[in-house]
């Protein structure tokens, strides 16, 4: 049975380390898996908000796609059935880029004979993490005043699901932010179109 590895090999940030190489039998990242984390905008895109709550790391840590999916359900799940789908805008704030990789050992009886050992033990790649700074949002939701409690119980609840400890940050928008954001926003929508 195939079970994720315990995410303690992983949860410390390293130096991040790709083996490129001009020569394709030395390039050892062959492929990476595709990110469990679906979507980023959830909600009301085109509608201000009085409220910006962020969920903000108090470590340096990598977290899994599947840690951040989980939580963006939660979260997403929370706030939908509370404001309805135009009572708020959630964004995922950061991306799984880096790959988690597995030197696979086999153990029993004749597994000395079926593996090399540390020879060549970059390992394969066997999943893709979001590296956190100290101090980053990962998650950002805008809220009316009526939908300020709610936003912090679904955050709290996207809380568990992290490998972070989290805190949760409060900012009123100014009328003139709310602005800026939807001129940035028609531009982004014209360079798409």
């Amino acid at each position: 049975m195939v079970t994720l590895r315990k995410f303690s090999c992983y949860r410390n940030v390293t130096r991040a380390y790709t083996r490129k190489s001009k020569y394709k039998t030395k390039g050892y990242v062959k492929a990476m898996p595709n990110s469990r984390l679906v979507r980023f905008n959830m909600g009301d895109v085109h509608k201000t908000f009085q409220y910006k709550v962020d969920l903000v790391s108090k470590d340096k840590v990598q977290v899994r796609d599947n840690a951040l999916e989980s939580a963006r359900q939660v979260s997403n799940r929370r706030l939908e059935s509370s404001l309805g789908k135009n009572g708020y805008y959630l964004k995922v704030m950061v991306y799984p880029h880096h790959a988690l990789r597995e030197n696979k050992m086999l153990v029993g009886a004749g597994a000395d004979r079926m593996q090399t050992g540390m020879q060549k033990a970059f390992g394969k790649v066997i999943g893709i993490a979001a590296r956190l700074k100290e101090g980053q949002n990962i998650f950002t939701a805008y809220v009316d005043k009526s939908g300020l409690e709610v936003a912090k119980e679904a955050f709290r609840k996207a809380n568990h699901r992290l490998p972070a400890r989290c805190t949760i940050k409060i900012t009123e928008i100014n009328p003139a932010e709310n602005s800026n954001k939807n001129e940035v926003e028609n531009e982004i929508q014209m360079l798409q179109g």
